[in-house]
């Protein structure tokens, strides 16, 4: 985790609930409910504004590609794998570490999905046995609606076969931050299934409370000491966990219906 995701909030909602002082309406696209990698996807982040003598940092919504692509990169093919920096190691990895240092963003998210294997398959597939498995996914999100505030990272490319004004000669890339899913109960949990996050995946994104926003946000905050207390996990107790239908692990479907509550799985799990 985080491979999927759900973004259903307006620019302007976003505008209002993050403080932001720069963005550009044309640039902000309808909700997506099926986030995949590789998209552009919507980020907070404070930095100083282009062509202008002001130094201080604006906070700004941006569109950005998903999936990280290291400044020192020869090519962005390798750009789709990297949508995720572990909290563990993310202030000591080559692709990472200068991102965390200076260029933290927060990736904003109504929620995530997550699979979970049914028993059956799940077996098999220890077995070494090539059965694709069914997997049932389920829906995580804050329990009083709020926005899900995913901790993250941004980085520069430079094309070097385009001329320097091209509109693609740079490339703005993003990743999300993963951390070891809780094990304490969800706050509401479904009536047959998951107790924990961690009954769903071993991983869950680093949620950001909004009292850590700021110094998340600030480029002035070099200091690894301190910056890797920011990674330090939520309050436990602030997510519940739904099925919903298997049509999410198509990416090609796209709506409000895939975020529907279950009344149960569909697919049988380990529950």
């Amino acid at each position: 985790m985080c491979g999927r995701y759900a973004a259903s909030r307006s620019a302007e909602d976003l505008a209002a609930i993050f403080g932001i002082e720069k963005w550009e309406p044309e640039e902000s696209p309808g909700p997506d409910y099926n986030v995949a990698p590789t998209k552009e996807v919507h980020v907070v982040l404070d930095r100083p504004l282009k062509d202008t003598d002001d130094p201080r940092p604006v906070r700004q919504l941006r569109r950005l590609k998903w999936g990280l692509v290291p400044s020192w990169a020869k090519t962005p093919e390798g750009g789709a794998r990297m949508i995720n920096a572990r909290a563990e190691t993310v202030h000591e990895k080559p692709s990472y570490r200068r991102a965390f240092t200076s260029r933290r963003c927060i990736v904003p998210a109504d929620g995530y999905y997550e699979w979970v294997t049914g028993t059956e398959e799940r077996e098999l597939e220890v077995e070494g046995r090539r059965k694709r498995p069914r997997k049932q996914p389920y829906f995580v999100t804050p329990a009083d609606g709020s926005v899900f505030a995913m901790a993250g990272l941004y980085e520069f490319w430079r094309d070097r076969t385009l001329p320097d004004d091209h509109p693609l000669a740079w490339w703005v890339t993003c990743s999300v931050i993963t951390t070891e899913a809780e094990t304490s109960p969800l706050a509401v949990a479904p009536e047959q299934g998951p107790r924990a996050l961690a009954d769903i995946h071993p991983r869950m994104p680093l949620m950001l409370t909004p009292d850590r926003w700021d110094a998340w946000l600030d480029p002035a905050r070099t200091d690894l000491g301190a910056l890797r207390e920011l990674l330090a996990p939520p309050p436990a107790g602030l997510m519940r966990a739904y099925p919903v239908a298997t049509a999410v692990s198509n990416v090609r479907n796209n709506g409000p219906e895939l975020l529907k509550e279950l009344d149960g799985p569909e697919e049988g799990t380990l529950f």
